[in-house]
């Protein structure tokens, strides 16, 4: 579910920043916002060439890690959820 907005966000001068920036190991993650009944409903998104990819529904901004660096922590950022198995 890839819409224009990542890339368009990431080249306009005038966008806001990112609400949440969160560093991940895959290029392929799911997103549900901070769950529950302040989250949204689950969505998985592909980074395909890039090295970020934003959720449409909250505006988190998925940034592949890059080599020797930690990836995220679910305590730190739940609703986030790497490959097609989660954590």
């Amino acid at each position: 579910m890839a819409s224009d907005s990542p890339a368009h966000s990431a080249t306009d001068p005038n966008a806001p920043p990112p609400p949440e920036v969160i560093t991940v190991r895959s290029r392929r993650v799911a997103c549900d916002g901070v769950g529950g009944a302040l989250g949204h409903p689950r969505v998985w998104l592909e980074m395909g060439e890039a090295d970020y990819v934003e959720c449409g529904y909250c505006d988190r901004r998925f940034v592949l890690a890059k080599s020797g660096v930690h990836a995220e922590n679910e305590r730190l950022a739940p609703g986030v959820y790497e490959g097609p198995s989660g954590h």
